[in-house]
């Protein structure tokens, strides 16, 4: 079972790669607050459809690249934009 993660494109300027941003919230053990991480990952964007902006929905799978180990599945909701 591979995970499948949904975040929002932060970049584009590679060749078939995005950067993806995904928040998720956290509670702080002491003080209870909650607080926002923030973590991103490089995936394959075979078709380089993505644009930042668009909030996409990224698979694991096999090491593609020395740090690239998702690949876009799908987009969820597009910016619209043109690049």
């Amino acid at each position: 079972m591979s995970r499948v993660i949904t975040g929002k494109v932060k970049s584009n300027k590679m060749d078939k790669t995005v950067v993806v941003a995904v928040e998720h919230l956290k509670n702080h053990p002491i003080y209870k607050k909650r607080y926002t991480v923030t973590n991103t990952f490089k995936a394959h964007d075979e078709e380089n459809a993505c644009m930042p902006g668009d909030v996409v929905e990224i698979t694991e799978t096999r090491p593609i690249s020395h740090d690239k180990h998702f690949v876009v599945s799908k987009i969820i909701s597009s910016t619209g934009s043109v690049k």
